[in-house]
């Protein structure tokens, strides 16, 4: 994968934020619909957080991804014509690092976004490494940029994705991306980002 030395401790993170907010763990396990000891694992780093417990704490929290990894250079305000851009060179993602995959996250100081775009390098190679199946509000978009992908779903049998496939797919159905080449694998996933106001967290 790219060269990206920029690893974010983003459970330190979610923690000063619900602390800000004087919630208790108690609290933001009733609106994430998170265990107390999920999230008490992940605000200390000693538990993976997957994109989806991400999206569940951050609706929440009524935060945006990018505000976890820092003060966002611009936030589109309603009403505001849309001029926003962000540039996100090789090797300048926000890397999320897992067992089961590093997430580096594009576009990363624009709050409020419609969609999030990850670049990631799957390292799971079968079910049990990848684990609980992710699951958030949404759609998703995923894309193939190297490598052997098997996407996995609860309803469907697995799609086995070379490189330059893509498919599209409801992100509220369980799934896990798995390497099942002999090599990297690596994909481009967009998925869109629910409206903190609008959206039902999954429970």
């Amino acid at each position: 994968m790219m060269n990206i030395d920029m690893e974010i401790k983003a459970g330190t993170a979610l923690k000063g934020f619900r602390i800000e907010r004087g919630w208790t763990l108690a609290e933001l396990s009733e609106k994430s619909g998170l265990p107390v000891s999920t999230l008490s694992k992940i605000e200390n780093d000693k538990m993976e957080l997957t994109v989806d417990k991400l999206l569940r704490i951050g609706l929440a929290l009524e935060i945006n991804v990018a505000d976890i990894f820092g003060a966002p250079k611009q936030k589109k305000t309603a009403g505001q014509p849309s001029s926003r851009r962000s540039i996100t060179r090789a090797g300048e993602g926000k890397l999320v690092r897992s067992p089961n995959g590093d997430f580096s996250y594009q576009a990363y100081d624009l709050l409020n976004k419609g969609i999030t775009p990850i670049v990631a390098e799957v390292h799971a190679t079968n079910l049990e490494e990848f684990g609980e199946f992710h699951r958030h509000p949404g759609e998703e978009y995923v894309y193939v940029l190297e490598g052997e992908l098997a996407l996995y779903t609860d309803i469907y049998t697995p799609a086995y994705l070379n490189q330059g496939d893509s498919i599209f797919f409801d992100s509220d159905m369980g799934h896990a991306y798995i390497n099942v080449g002999k090599t990297t694998c690596r994909i481009l996933s967009v998925f869109s980002t629910p409206n903190i106001n609008t959206v039902k967290y999954l429970k």
